[in-house]
């Protein structure tokens, strides 16, 4: 059989069988290859009786997983070229999303400032560099450079 590579346009010949090694054959799984396989496959969405994660050697009776919500996301009801993410074709989904900041929800607001107010401050002078007056005015709500922001994040992140 023929097979067209999508990026290159490259057309190659198939096999299931390793006794055509060439350059131009891509050797390709059957069902009977497939089929034992997904036999261990993990199953990201349920947990193990203990409440583990499931992996290959897990068996009995699986449960829901508990879900955690970290941070929302507002992203498009309608994605640019859904289509093409479900058939394989955009590898990441990020590309064709787009995303709306809400600004009262964000990781700054929700993490790295509650967790800034709880640093002592003579460590937030020394790591950041920055005067003591404008850390105060963080900590109070002002929002800091881009910059700045990076660098109280990678000092909150240092002390956790």
């Amino acid at each position: 059989m023929k097979w067209i590579d999508q990026y290159t346009g490259n057309q190659y010949s198939i096999a299931t069988e390793a006794s055509y090694p060439t350059r131009m054959t891509a050797q390709v799984k059957t069902y009977e290859d497939v089929a034992p396989e997904y036999r261990y496959q993990p199953e990201s969405k349920c947990a193990a009786a203990d409440g583990n994660v499931c992996d290959k050697p897990t068996i009995g009776l699986l449960q829901r997983r508990h879900v955690s919500i970290d941070l929302i996301h507002y992203i498009d009801k309608e994605s640019n070229r859904l289509e093409e993410v479900e058939a394989g074709l955009v590898h990441s989904g990020q590309k064709v999303y787009t995303e709306y900041p809400d600004l009262r929800r964000e990781e700054w607001q929700l993490k790295t400032l509650p967790a800034l107010k709880k640093i002592p401050m003579a460590v937030l002078l020394k790591e950041s560099g920055m005067s003591r007056r404008a850390l105060q005015m963080i900590r109070a709500g002002r929002r800091p450079y881009p910059k700045n922001q990076e660098r109280l994040a990678a000092i909150v992140r240092s002390c956790v």
